[in-house]
């Protein structure tokens, strides 16, 4: 569980540093570049651990699955919240998509 907590953490900092400045398309692209990389660092921060953690009861292969939907989660919530973009039916099908090959993965075979 401290694995899918820190990454979850991990990914609200990187969707933020990776699209939060799409409400600012005025600002300096130096500068939106600059901020977005400070607030990676402390996305790396809860990423690092959460995967040197993770590595110990699952695979690589599974945790970048675990990430994968964690991510979708996240963006999901943020794009719908913070930039008030809707959530067409068309994104939900290609994300359960996804969705459905992590539980692939998963799977023991």
């Amino acid at each position: 569980m401290k694995t899918v907590i820190l990454l979850t953490i991990a990914n609200i900092f990187m969707t933020i540093a990776w699209y939060g400045h799409l409400k600012y398309k005025s600002s300096p692209l130096f500068l939106v570049i600059l901020v977005s990389w400070l607030i990676a660092f402390i996305e790396y921060c809860f990423q690092v651990p959460a995967n040197r953690i993770g590595h110990s009861q699952f695979s690589a292969a599974q945790l970048k699955a675990i990430q994968e939907v964690i991510t979708l989660v996240v963006f999901c919530v943020f794009s719908v919240i913070y930039l008030k973009e809707e959530l067409k039916w068309n994104y939900i099908v290609g994300f359960l998509m996804i969705i459905g090959a992590v539980i692939f993965i998963f799977k023991k075979w």
